[in-house]
């Protein structure tokens, strides 16, 4: 029972650390004024700083995941790709279905899911590379 309880929380932390961390600096920049607030439209560096940060969070998910799992890090890291994945297409779908341009630019909602599977890859990678040679998968 201890194994299946750590694999699912090894993937919820990476959920958490991803989801958290990029709804947080949204409001924080916000806050700050760096983001415009609605309903004023951003501008597209203003996308391209989000997307970039949304990756670095999405890097750290993969690597929390990675670090906590119990046994087969990667496994649980493509696990939670998936589940970057599956979110972010339905914030595509979302997307289309809202009208679209008025939310933003296209490329920005692709880049969403398009960046789960290697920003979390990555991040597991990582996190294996720094695991003790006996805690490595072999």
């Amino acid at each position: 029972m201890r194994v299946p309880l750590a694999s699912l929380g090894a993937i919820v932390a990476g959920v958490a650390v991803t989801a958290l961390t990029a709804t947080l600096m949204d409001m924080a920049m916000h806050a700050a004024g760096v983001f415009p607030s609605p309903p004023q439209a951003m501008s597209d560096p203003l996308f391209v700083l989000a997307a970039a940060y949304r990756a670095a969070f999405t890097i750290a998910g993969g690597y929390a995941t990675a670090r906590l799992a119990p046994d087969r890090p990667m496994r649980h890291a493509w696990i939670l790709s998936g589940i970057g994945l599956a979110a972010g297409l339905a914030g595509v779908a979302a997307y289309y279905a809202e009208g679209g341009g008025r939310l933003g630019p296209a490329w920005y909602a692709l880049a969403i899911p398009l960046e789960a599977v290697p920003c979390v890859w990555l991040g597991a990678r990582l996190a294996v590379s720094r695991r003790a040679p006996d805690e490595r998968p072999a």
